[in-house]
């Protein structure tokens, strides 16, 4: 049996397809993945991240038939492809110069004894990740795993495989399986899998965290958002801010996790605001086929994408929402969804309450600041957040307040990413980080070796059974 992708531009197009994995293989797959992974972690560091650099290279020279493959299997519009598969590559260059600083045993011989603080792998790593961003996402995973010296299973979205399976080829002691929810739990349950990492859906990341708690397999979760743009009484937006604020909201035809998906502006400027947003919705917005270079809307991955965001744009209107058509949607039999924004709607209508992941944001309007602090912080999710605000030092205190992992101030989405910052979520949008060392931290866990003072050779001794002191130990350090 094989997965078969359709172009959502084009859903009778068939772009490729890729075998099913079956469950009962996985205990094979996971005990070669083992095996190799004796071999890989006694590799020196410098020549794991020599294979990642050559994955980079990679990326580089393949990025224009790679992207290609990405719009037609996803969606997403062309130049959004090539971005993404550069900035992978960026990323691989970023852990190769970083790794050595997190990936490195720390020792300490001094008064108090000798202590080594052992940097190690956990094994095989299981990567499990959506189609949205699938090769940023898969390689968020995959490159610091391999670099600490585990090894990968990698299973990409039934929406997305063609491009991550390609791109993995790029990558030693990484196998990459295609299945659904059977073939997850198989993996996660298994005894041999040393970490999950997990970028998705809540009602997936629930499951697969609960499968990983009855094996006592650590797991990092990088779940879904709801995640507002709080605009301060005194923001200033020139007219790029507000390009740059309609792309945070309708990047990928809206199914971004941190997305900016529900907007809280002071009453009294909400006209301003409002026209303002129009008019950059006019300029940068293209809705059409992701080859075409114009485009910067595509449709939405599926059918059934498509029929539960219009539902809930049907929903909001008749809630009494004022809906704000923003682009027009090319005749076609392709999965596309007109962009709206949607205004007086109450924060109860299931477009504000949920996570819309698909073309329509609610514009709220609120009369102070605690107010809109309590209704931004009002989600069950609590991914990322911005703050925008003519006064930095205020747009910062205010995000002090914010419920969220990740708070943007005066951006949104991945214009207010940074490698240097750690990203993931708070609430029910998960825990564990990616990004930044201490991403990478992620994919190692701490072996510690300790001989105290107290009992190295000519050493004072202890008592048996006695609690350590600073005395006994030479410190308190």
């Amino acid at each position: 049996m094989r997965i078969t992708r359709e172009n959502p531009a084009r859903p009778r197009e068939i772009v490729g397809s890729v075998p099913i994995t079956p469950p009962d293989a996985v205990d094979s797959i996971v005990r070669e993945s083992d095996r190799r992974f004796r071999e890989w972690s006694a590799w020196p560091l410098p020549d794991r991240l020599a294979k990642l650099s050559e994955a980079a290279d990679g990326l580089d020279t393949e990025r224009s038939e790679l992207a290609v493959l990405l719009a037609r299997e996803t969606g997403k519009p062309i130049a959004d492809c090539r971005g993404e598969i550069s900035f992978a590559a960026t990323y691989l260059r970023w852990i190769c110069r970083r790794a050595a600083t997190v990936y490195r045993d720390i020792r300490i011989d001094d008064t108090q004894g000798r202590l080594t603080l052992a940097a190690r792998p956990y094994g095989v790593v299981t990567a499990i990740t959506p189609w949205n961003a699938p090769i940023i996402l898969s390689l968020l995973k995959v490159g610091p795993a391999l670099a600490a010296g585990n090894t990968v299973i990698l299973k990409p979205s039934p929406l997305a495989p063609l491009t991550v399976t390609r791109v993995a080829e790029l990558f030693p002691v990484t196998t990459v399986v295609h299945g659904g929810a059977d073939l997850v739990h198989a993996l996660v349950a298994h005894p041999l899998v040393g970490k999950v990492a997990f970028t998705g859906g809540e009602v997936a990341g629930r499951s697969i965290a609960a499968a990983a708690g009855q094996a006592i397999t650590p797991v990092v979760l990088e779940l879904g958002g709801n995640d507002p743009a709080v605009f301060l009484d005194d923001f200033a937006l020139t007219p790029d801010d507000y390009d740059r604020l309609v792309l945070a909201s309708f990047a990928t035809a809206g199914q971004v996790c941190m997305a900016a998906k529900r907007l809280y502006v002071p009453h009294r400027r909400a006209e301003e605001f409002t026209e303002a947003y129009l008019e950059a919705a006019q300029r940068i917005l293209t809705v059409g086929d992701p080859l075409d270079e114009a485009v910067t809307l595509g449709p939405v991955v599926t059918r059934d994408a498509a029929d539960r965001v219009t539902a809930l744009i049907a929903d909001a209107r008749a809630r009494g929402g004022r809906i704000l058509p923003l682009a027009d949607v090319p005749e076609s039999s392709g999965y596309f969804v007109a962009p709206i924004l949607a205004l007086d709607l109450p924060d109860s209508a299931p477009l504000v309450s949920t996570e819309q992941f698909g073309p329509a944001v609610p514009l709220l309007t609120y009369r102070d600041e605690f107010e809109a602090l309590s209704r931004a912080n009002d989600s069950e999710l609590g991914l990322a957040a911005s703050v925008w605000s003519a006064d930095e030092s205020r747009a910062f205190a205010f995000a002090a307040h914010i419920e969220a992992g990740f708070t943007f101030v005066n951006t949104h989405n991945r214009t207010g990413m940074s490698l240097r910052a750690p990203f993931g979520g708070i609430k029910s949008s998960g825990y564990g980080r990616e990004y930044a060392e201490e991403g990478l931290r992620e994919y190692c866990r701490t072996s510690v070796i300790h001989s105290p003072a107290a009992f190295r050779p000519g050493g004072p001794g202890m008592p048996a059974g006695a609690y350590p002191t600073a005395t006994a130990t030479g410190g308190d350090n």
